[in-house]
């Protein structure tokens, strides 16, 4: 079992470290709040033969060794890129929120989203909030990303997580699919939001920040993307 080094940040700015066992890795999709125009979408991506899935909210099991808090990871060919989400860490009965990037194959992706999601490492911000500090205030929270293609840092997403599912409802939703029911242990990732320029970019790196401007501070990551090409 792997695990996870963090530092929690409280809301008055003192820290705490935490070791979290990483138990089980969950992934949701298509988790708007406009659930409507969400399936709408899924129409579409299927008319255009992309891998989508029946029903929504979907959900993709990880292996749960597939999760980390370092600056670089490997990836197989060039076709992979990154998206910034909000991630859930619940140990025993508190609930930490980091924020994450679902790394994930393209290319596998249009024929299996769920294949392609455990082709990638996923990474996350080494500091969390305890989600109590800032569930008052969630929706003000926001999501941001960006990418360097051509060397240039390039704002990639941007986005309130008034856009998403409340907390309560997305929470029941993966309480409904997890057979056993135990969250205990599980990183949880959110889903993401759509791209500024509509398209997906590969980069040699990544960068992604959760911001909360009522409090006045913001988890962040940052990492490399390495193709696995040394072989001749």
């Amino acid at each position: 079992m792997r695990t996870l080094n963090l530092t929690v940040i409280e809301a008055d700015g003192n820290s705490s470290d935490l070791e979290f066992p990483v138990a089980r890795i969950l992934e949701g999709g298509f988790t708007g709040r406009n659930q409507e125009g969400a399936m709408r979408h899924v129409e579409e991506l299927k008319a255009h033969g992309v891998a989508a899935p029946d029903r929504i909210p979907a959900y993709y099991a990880v292996p749960r060794e597939m999760v980390t808090t370092d600056d670089e990871i490997e990836v197989l060919g060039d076709v992979t890129s990154g998206e910034v989400e909000v991630v859930f860490l619940f140990k025993g009965d508190q609930v930490y929120i980091a924020v994450g990037s679902d790394h994930t194959d393209r290319e596998l992706e249009k024929d299996s989203i769920a294949k392609s999601k455990v082709m990638c490492i996923k990474v996350l911000s080494q500091q969390v909030w305890m989600l109590a500090d800032v569930e008052s205030h969630w929706e003000r929270l926001m999501l941001q990303s960006w990418v360097a293609p051509d060397g240039d840092r390039t704002p990639y997403q941007e986005g309130s997580l008034a856009d998403f599912l409340t907390v309560d409802d997305f929470l029941d939703g993966v309480r409904s699919v997890v057979a056993d029911g135990l969250l205990d242990g599980m990183v949880l990732f959110m889903g993401t939001i759509p791209t500024l320029r509509g398209e997906l970019l590969f980069s040699p790196t990544f960068e992604g920040r959760l911001v909360d401007d009522v409090l006045g501070r913001e988890l962040s990551l940052h990492y490399a993307v390495r193709p696995m090409d040394w072989l001749v």
